[in-house]
Protein backbone atom coordinates (compact mmCIF):
# COMPACT_ATOMS: atom_id res chain seq x y z
CA UNK A 1 0.00 0.00 0.00
CA UNK A 2 2.62 2.59 0.55
CA UNK A 3 4.25 2.04 -3.00
CA UNK A 4 1.10 2.56 -4.20
CA UNK A 5 0.30 5.91 -2.02
CA UNK A 6 3.98 6.85 -2.95
CA UNK A 7 3.52 6.85 -6.28
CA UNK A 8 -0.14 8.55 -6.57
CA UNK A 9 1.59 11.15 -4.84
CA UNK A 10 4.73 11.69 -7.59
CA UNK A 11 1.86 11.42 -10.37
CA UNK A 12 -0.20 14.21 -8.35
CA UNK A 13 2.98 16.18 -7.92
CA UNK A 14 5.30 16.10 -10.76
CA UNK A 15 2.33 14.57 -13.43
CA UNK A 16 4.09 11.00 -13.41
CA UNK A 17 5.48 8.04 -11.45
CA UNK A 18 8.25 6.20 -11.55
CA UNK A 19 9.12 3.09 -13.28
CA UNK A 20 6.47 0.32 -12.39
CA UNK A 21 6.83 -3.16 -13.32
CA UNK A 22 3.64 -5.14 -13.82
CA UNK A 23 2.11 -5.50 -10.80
CA UNK A 24 2.54 -2.15 -9.32
CA UNK A 25 1.21 -0.66 -12.61
CA UNK A 26 -2.02 -2.50 -11.88
CA UNK A 27 -2.36 -1.94 -7.90
CA UNK A 28 -1.50 2.06 -8.72
CA UNK A 29 -4.06 2.14 -11.77
CA UNK A 30 -6.92 0.48 -9.82
CA UNK A 31 -6.70 3.76 -7.37
CA UNK A 32 -6.81 6.08 -10.76
CA UNK A 33 -9.86 6.56 -13.22
CA UNK A 34 -8.98 5.56 -16.51
CA UNK A 35 -9.56 9.08 -18.32
CA UNK A 36 -6.74 10.82 -15.79
CA UNK A 37 -3.55 9.08 -17.16
CA UNK A 38 -1.61 7.47 -19.80
CA UNK A 39 1.04 5.19 -19.88
CA UNK A 40 4.66 5.09 -20.95
CA UNK A 41 6.41 2.24 -22.87
CA UNK A 42 10.02 2.64 -23.70
CA UNK A 43 9.09 0.11 -26.45
CA UNK A 44 6.92 -2.20 -27.16
CA UNK A 45 6.25 -5.39 -24.32
CA UNK A 46 8.72 -3.40 -21.97
CA UNK A 47 8.18 -4.79 -18.81
CA UNK A 48 8.84 -1.78 -16.65
CA UNK A 49 6.13 1.26 -17.24
CA UNK A 50 5.39 4.71 -16.38
CA UNK A 51 2.03 6.32 -15.60
CA UNK A 52 1.95 10.19 -16.32
CA UNK A 53 -1.49 13.17 -16.62
CA UNK A 54 -0.19 14.74 -20.26
CA UNK A 55 3.14 14.90 -21.11
CA UNK A 56 5.42 11.85 -21.84
CA UNK A 57 8.08 12.07 -19.11
CA UNK A 58 11.56 12.21 -20.20
CA UNK A 59 13.43 8.33 -19.99
CA UNK A 60 17.59 8.03 -20.87
CA UNK A 61 18.69 5.38 -23.09
CA UNK A 62 22.21 3.96 -22.11
CA UNK A 63 24.40 1.04 -23.78
CA UNK A 64 26.59 -0.34 -22.04
CA UNK A 65 29.85 -1.61 -23.38
CA UNK A 66 31.58 -4.11 -22.05
CA UNK A 67 35.00 -6.52 -22.96
CA UNK A 68 33.96 -9.18 -21.42
CA UNK A 69 29.94 -11.03 -21.92
CA UNK A 70 27.70 -9.59 -19.19
CA UNK A 71 23.92 -11.15 -18.31
CA UNK A 72 20.91 -9.59 -17.27
CA UNK A 73 21.57 -10.96 -13.93
CA UNK A 74 25.15 -8.94 -13.83
CA UNK A 75 23.80 -6.04 -14.69
CA UNK A 76 20.98 -5.68 -12.46
CA UNK A 77 23.29 -6.85 -9.76
CA UNK A 78 25.59 -4.07 -10.34
CA UNK A 79 22.65 -1.74 -9.97
CA UNK A 80 21.37 -3.45 -6.86
CA UNK A 81 25.02 -3.33 -5.34
CA UNK A 82 24.92 0.48 -6.00
CA UNK A 83 21.90 1.05 -4.23
CA UNK A 84 20.15 1.95 -7.05
CA UNK A 85 15.99 1.61 -6.39
CA UNK A 86 14.13 -0.35 -9.21
CA UNK A 87 11.94 2.47 -9.92
CA UNK A 88 14.46 4.30 -11.19
CA UNK A 89 15.31 2.27 -14.26
CA UNK A 90 13.36 0.42 -16.63
CA UNK A 91 13.65 -2.95 -18.24
CA UNK A 92 17.67 -4.17 -19.06
CA UNK A 93 17.73 -5.21 -22.58
CA UNK A 94 20.13 -7.66 -24.21
CA UNK A 95 19.85 -7.46 -28.20
CA UNK A 96 22.21 -8.61 -31.05
CA UNK A 97 24.91 -8.98 -28.43
CA UNK A 98 24.14 -5.45 -26.97
CA UNK A 99 23.26 -4.09 -23.32
CA UNK A 100 21.11 -1.53 -23.18
CA UNK A 101 19.29 -0.39 -19.69
CA UNK A 102 16.32 2.85 -19.37
CA UNK A 103 17.42 5.15 -16.25
CA UNK A 104 14.89 8.07 -15.35
CA UNK A 105 17.09 11.39 -15.26
CA UNK A 106 17.47 12.17 -11.58
CA UNK A 107 19.41 9.21 -11.96
CA UNK A 108 22.18 10.56 -14.57
CA UNK A 109 24.75 11.78 -12.64
CA UNK A 110 25.04 9.04 -10.33
CA UNK A 111 24.69 6.30 -12.85
CA UNK A 112 27.31 8.30 -14.82
CA UNK A 113 29.66 8.70 -11.96
CA UNK A 114 29.20 4.71 -10.60
CA UNK A 115 28.26 2.42 -13.07
CA UNK A 116 31.59 2.01 -13.73
CA UNK A 117 32.11 -1.75 -13.30
CA UNK A 118 30.76 -5.12 -13.79
CA UNK A 119 32.31 -8.45 -12.68
CA UNK A 120 35.26 -6.46 -11.72
CA UNK A 121 35.61 -5.63 -15.65
CA UNK A 122 35.70 -1.52 -16.46
CA UNK A 123 32.79 -1.14 -19.11
CA UNK A 124 31.72 2.30 -20.94
CA UNK A 125 28.85 3.42 -21.04
CA UNK A 126 27.22 5.74 -23.72
CA UNK A 127 23.73 8.02 -23.42
CA UNK A 128 21.94 7.31 -26.87
CA UNK A 129 18.81 8.48 -28.64
CA UNK A 130 15.61 6.29 -28.04
CA UNK A 131 15.19 5.53 -30.93
CA UNK A 132 18.33 3.20 -31.18
CA UNK A 133 15.80 0.46 -30.17
CA UNK A 134 12.27 1.19 -31.95
CA UNK A 135 12.17 -1.95 -34.00
CA UNK A 136 13.35 -4.00 -30.85
CA UNK A 137 11.01 -6.50 -29.53
CA UNK A 138 11.80 -9.62 -26.90
CA UNK A 139 13.29 -12.74 -28.13
CA UNK A 140 12.46 -15.96 -26.18
CA UNK A 141 13.41 -19.56 -25.83
CA UNK A 142 10.44 -21.52 -26.49
CA UNK A 143 10.46 -25.01 -23.71
CA UNK A 144 7.90 -27.22 -23.44
CA UNK A 145 7.75 -29.43 -20.48
CA UNK A 146 5.88 -32.86 -19.24
CA UNK A 147 4.96 -32.18 -16.00
CA UNK A 148 2.34 -34.13 -13.46
CA UNK A 149 0.60 -30.91 -12.42
CA UNK A 150 0.74 -26.92 -13.27
CA UNK A 151 1.90 -26.22 -9.98
CA UNK A 152 4.68 -24.15 -10.03
CA UNK A 153 7.10 -26.08 -7.55
CA UNK A 154 6.61 -28.84 -10.38
CA UNK A 155 7.16 -26.70 -12.97
CA UNK A 156 10.02 -25.20 -11.12
CA UNK A 157 11.26 -28.71 -10.55
CA UNK A 158 11.61 -29.64 -13.79
CA UNK A 159 13.31 -26.68 -15.27
CA UNK A 160 16.12 -26.90 -12.02
CA UNK A 161 16.36 -30.44 -12.59
CA UNK A 162 15.70 -30.88 -9.24
CA UNK A 163 13.18 -32.72 -6.93
CA UNK A 164 10.50 -30.51 -5.13
CA UNK A 165 12.04 -30.36 -1.80
CA UNK A 166 14.51 -28.24 -3.00
CA UNK A 167 12.73 -25.70 -4.33
CA UNK A 168 12.10 -25.22 -0.55
CA UNK A 169 15.41 -23.56 -0.53
CA UNK A 170 14.65 -21.86 -3.28
CA UNK A 171 12.01 -20.38 -1.43
CA UNK A 172 13.26 -20.01 2.03
CA UNK A 173 16.28 -17.63 0.15
CA UNK A 174 13.00 -15.52 -1.52
CA UNK A 175 14.42 -16.67 -5.26
CA UNK A 176 11.61 -17.36 -6.90
CA UNK A 177 9.54 -13.80 -7.78
CA UNK A 178 5.68 -14.93 -9.14
CA UNK A 179 4.59 -11.73 -11.16
CA UNK A 180 6.87 -9.78 -9.65
CA UNK A 181 6.68 -10.75 -6.20
CA UNK A 182 8.19 -13.06 -3.92
CA UNK A 183 6.59 -16.45 -3.99
CA UNK A 184 5.56 -17.68 -0.45
CA UNK A 185 2.99 -20.86 -1.76
CA UNK A 186 4.67 -23.35 -3.53
CA UNK A 187 1.27 -25.19 -4.19
CA UNK A 188 0.48 -22.25 -6.43
CA UNK A 189 -0.73 -23.26 -9.91
CA UNK A 190 0.28 -21.02 -12.76
CA UNK A 191 -2.14 -19.62 -15.32
CA UNK A 192 -1.96 -18.24 -18.32
CA UNK A 193 -0.10 -15.07 -18.56
CA UNK A 194 2.00 -15.20 -15.32
CA UNK A 195 5.33 -14.78 -14.96
CA UNK A 196 7.91 -15.66 -12.72
CA UNK A 197 11.62 -15.81 -12.46
CA UNK A 198 14.45 -17.69 -10.16
CA UNK A 199 17.28 -15.78 -9.46
CA UNK A 200 20.78 -16.28 -11.64
CA UNK A 201 18.52 -18.48 -14.10
CA UNK A 202 16.39 -15.65 -15.51
CA UNK A 203 12.78 -14.97 -16.19
CA UNK A 204 9.49 -17.16 -17.91
CA UNK A 205 6.53 -16.76 -19.50
CA UNK A 206 3.34 -19.39 -18.58
CA UNK A 207 1.92 -20.13 -21.81
CA UNK A 208 -0.38 -23.19 -20.27
CA UNK A 209 -1.05 -26.39 -21.18
CA UNK A 210 -1.03 -27.68 -25.01
CA UNK A 211 -2.27 -30.86 -23.98
CA UNK A 212 -2.74 -33.93 -21.95
CA UNK A 213 -0.40 -36.91 -22.27
CA UNK A 214 -2.22 -40.77 -22.12
CA UNK A 215 -0.55 -41.08 -18.89
CA UNK A 216 -2.59 -37.88 -17.44
CA UNK A 217 0.32 -35.84 -17.72
CA UNK A 218 0.85 -32.28 -18.76
CA UNK A 219 2.92 -30.97 -21.96
CA UNK A 220 2.88 -27.09 -20.88
CA UNK A 221 4.40 -24.43 -22.33
CA UNK A 222 6.84 -21.53 -21.40
CA UNK A 223 9.12 -18.83 -22.82
CA UNK A 224 12.60 -18.32 -21.44
CA UNK A 225 13.40 -14.46 -21.76
CA UNK A 226 16.74 -14.16 -24.02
Amino acid sequence: MYLVEKNLTRFNNLGYTYFLNPSELKQVCSKMKKNEYSIYSPYPESDKCIIYKRDIPEVLLYEIKSKIPIRHQDILGTMYSLNIASDLFGDVIIYNNHYYVYILPILRNYFETNFTMIRNSHIEINNIPLSTLDDYYKEYEVIELIVSSNRIDTVLSSILHVGRSMIDTYLKKKDVLLNYEVLKNSDYKLKEGDTFSIRKIGKFYYDGVIKNTKSDHLIIKIRKCL
